[in-house]
């Protein structure tokens, strides 16, 4: 799982964004686990197929926080608290969330909002839109929350809100959804029970969800209605059950103090969701063999399982066990050869090794098929520089600067990288791109 705290993969905040707003706002952080983003597709494949949309062209997307809070940021994209997902006891929950966040992309919610903030595919775009969730999350001002957006004008409504009316629609419109793929409607009710009583506290008391999804009791009693109403549209699917266990446990696992979840490892009561929890638990404790004896049961239970081999690399990567590492990350890159996550962590491993040719194509190609990781990008950079190559080195810095919003920075890189590319040179050409926009955010600035 690449945590702050374990791999540590960092979108920061626009530089721009520290400055402006009344209430500071924390750095979020996208938490990206190949295991819980392939539970997550899962999960929301039903889902998004009965809304009319790509199970493969939406992202589910966690960010490490503990707030309660889901929102859209346009048609590629949900994201998903951690906090939220912890708080959630079944797979018809999470399920309920993804449908109704769906449904703001089906009703076309998403028109009014700045044009700029689609690439979000783009970890530039992802850092703004982090910058946007964070002032939310901190209480700060509608216009203060407009100019982390970088809005023109004090009167652009904040990016993730949505009026009543767009939310008793998505209401309406996710609840068909569940009941077209036959989730369980009482999913959502839970949901909804969660947040009642919200809307009795202040605005800096309540969770964010609260502040971006208006409730209220008129709004309960609809969605309870609904749900009634389509109760038997549902049908038993030990699969999504599974899917549910295994991501929340995974992240619990990470996210609660080791003790706390070797107390409750068998809670899901599948044995492979358990031993990998276990496994977990161990390695925070520092108690690699004790991991490794857990993970490998796992991995015996499910021979197959690339994200198994995944973590078994991760635990032995951070215990510094590099040549096993990168064994347990070949076979996963054997069985799932087009994840970019794994790709990305089978190429650190091989860094680590020395073998820094071989792992810069595998960091390329993570790189190609998710250009949002901005571990990638830093290893990519070392395995240039590595090989000699400072201006690619320094190419590929200014672009991860870029990504991460810190443009003053990547203009440093960017000219270094111009300074020493053939002008004229693919890699030159990207560099000015670069340089341009490092000089509109400074220009901006003044």
């Amino acid at each position: 799982m690449q945590l702050l705290r374990a791999l540590g993969l960092f979108l920061g905040l626009f530089a721009l964004t520290a400055t402006t707003l009344a209430s500071p706002a924390r750095a979020l952080t996208l938490l990206r686990d190949p295991d819980i983003e392939y539970a997550l597709k899962q999960l929301a494949a039903p889902v998004l197929k009965a809304a009319g949309l790509s199970p493969t062209g939406v992202d589910i997307l966690l960010i490490d926080d503990r707030n309660l809070n889901a929102f859209v940021v346009d048609r590629d994209s949900i994201f998903i608290h951690s906090g939220l997902m912890l708080k959630m006891n079944n797979a018809a929950m999470l399920q309920s969330v993804i449908a109704h966040e769906a449904a703001h992309i089906t009703n076309g919610h998403l028109v009014r909002r700045p044009v700029n903030m689609r690439n979000a595919r783009t970890a530039a775009g992802l850092g703004s839109v982090l910058a946007a969730a964070a002032a939310i999350a901190a209480g700060a001002g509608e216009a203060a929350g407009a100019v982390a957006l970088g809005a023109q004008t004090t009167a652009q409504r904040l990016f993730f809100v949505h009026t009543r009316a767009e939310e008793n629609a998505a209401d309406q419109s996710g609840l068909r959804y569940l009941a077209a793929a036959g989730v369980d409607p009482q999913g959502a009710v839970e949901m909804m029970d969660i947040f009642r009583g919200q809307e009795a506290l202040s605005q800096y008391r309540q969770d964010p969800y609260a502040r971006t999804h208006p409730l209220s009791a008129d709004r309960f009693r609809v969605i309870k209605r609904l749900a009634d109403a389509h109760a038997d549209k549902a049908r038993a699917n030990p699969e999504s059950d599974y899917w549910f266990a295994r991501a929340k446990g995974k992240l619990s696992a990470f996210q609660r103090s080791p003790k706390w979840t070797l107390t409750r490892a068998g809670e899901s009561g599948y044995e492979d969701v358990k031993l990998m929890r276990q496994a977990v638990a161990h390695h925070r404790s520092s108690q690699t063999s004790k991991a490794v004896a857990a993970i490998d049961r796992a991995i015996a239970l499910r021979p197959k399982d690339p994200f198994l081999y995944e973590l078994k690399g991760q635990i032995l990567m951070e215990s510094r066990n590099f040549r096993a590492a990168t064994a347990a990350y070949g076979r996963a890159v054997n069985l799932a050869p087009d994840h970019a996550l794994i790709l990305g962590s089978y190429g650190r491993a091989l860094m680590a090794e020395g073998k820094v040719a071989e792992a810069q194509q595998y960091l390329e190609k993570s790189r190609a098929r998710d250009g949002r990781d901005a571990r990638v990008m830093r290893d990519l950079a070392a395995t240039h520089a590595r090989q000699g190559n400072n201006g690619m080195a320094s190419l590929v810095t200014s672009e991860r600067y870029a990504m991460m919003g810190r443009l003053e920075d990547a203009g440093i890189h960017a000219q270094r990288a111009s300074d020493l590319l053939p002008r004229g040179s693919t890699g030159w050409r990207r560099a000015q791109d670069v340089l341009s926009a490092a000089k509109a955010a400074e220009n901006k600035r003044r």
